[in-house]
């Protein structure tokens, strides 16, 4: 039975292959995307079969259901994804990752009531998400055109055919059917509903939904490749935020945190307090903030150091004038 499951997996890709292939004529392909055509209709179709039917049953979920149960829903589907994580990373030789996940999927079932509950976040296990797609990518295999799937939307050549190889890690597919079903379909709302925002955010930003998806998958799946591949890389050390220096002042206050230079307050100075109310806007502004504060604080004390001569050139004429007045006075009273 999953023999032919995956024979008729592989059979509609190559199918959707074909197709896409075919209706490909358009004049103005992107590089990377030589089936545009065909995807901006399954695409239209995906939006307008989203737009009428998965939509309005995600809000209707989210209407009728409680968040706390929604958020055991999805860290019920979430936990039984760490197994396809566990595998992946073991594919990659991510030991550590495939620890986690391990450890993730132990916690989560044993003291989780099944996975309901998610114990192992708060206990410090990060959520990993790897596919067989991202495990072709990691040793090298190239992404290939760009495929938009009936249902299931943005995937490529890769994609696709790791999204075959997931099948396989995915515990519901081993359950009966009168189970598997229902839990599918409450799997896809639950997932629906989680993505209400991001749906909501792309019709106000996108003017060309399609491209920008397309943009948007492909280099998300780029940069999950790229950190799979420096994974073991060494995190820099950005100092702790909390820390108090020898002054008793924040991070920002003592020493120079992250290598970079320790810039002084220049002055009291009203120039500077613009740029010490500053900082309150977020790490960005904060930075920039303290640059205007040095370059004020500059500008501010560059006329003290241009009256410094003035005031010096002003005392020298004094003391040579007042010398002959003092001198002359003197002798011809102590002649007679």
């Amino acid at each position: 039975m999953m023999k032919k499951k995956a024979a008729l997996t592989m059979a509609a890709a190559s199918l959707t292959l074909l197709v896409t292939s075919g209706c490909a004529t358009g004049p103005e392909r992107k590089p990377g995307d030589p089936f545009e055509p065909a995807n901006r209709a399954i695409f239209t179709f995906n939006d307008a079969l989203d737009t009428h039917i998965a939509q309005p049953i995600a809000k209707g979920y989210q209407k009728v259901t409680p968040q706390p149960m929604r958020q055991a829903i999805s860290n019920f589907f979430s936990n039984l994804g760490d197994i396809s994580n566990f595998a992946n990373d073991l594919l990659q030789l991510k030991i550590t990752d495939a620890t986690e996940d391990l450890m993730r999927l132990a916690m989560n079932t044993t003291f989780g009531l099944g996975g309901l509950i998610d114990f192992a976040t708060p206990a410090g296990l990060p959520k990993h998400h790897q596919d067989f797609g991202l495990t072709m990518g990691h040793y090298g295999v190239p992404a290939g055109p760009y495929l938009v799937l009936p249902v299931f939307g943005p995937s490529s050549i890769r994609d696709g055919i790791g999204m075959g190889v997931d099948v396989k890690f995915n515990l519901l597919n081993y359950i009966e059917p009168a189970v598997r079903n229902p839990m599918y379909i409450a799997q896809f709302v639950s997932t629906r509903a989680d993505l209400l925002g991001a749906t909501d955010l792309l019709q106000q930003a996108a003017l060309d939904k399609y491209s920008f998806v397309r943009d948007a998958y492909r280099q998300q799946r780029q940069s999950m490749i790229n950190g799979s591949q420096n994974s073991n890389a060494p995190l820099p050390d950005y100092g702790d935020p909390g820390a108090t220096d020898d002054n008793g002042g924040g991070a920002g206050a003592g020493k120079s945190n992250n290598g970079l230079p320790n810039y002084e307050d220049p002055g009291e100075g009203s120039a500077a307090t613009p740029a010490a109310g500053a900082t309150g806007a977020g790490a960005g502004a904060a930075a920039a903030a303290g640059t205007a504060g040095v370059a004020a604080g500059t500008a501010a004390s560059a006329p003290v150091a241009a009256s410094a001569p003035k005031a010096a050139s002003g005392a020298v004429p004094a003391k040579a004038a007042s010398a002959p007045a003092t001198a002359a006075p003197a002798q011809p009273a102590s002649a007679p």
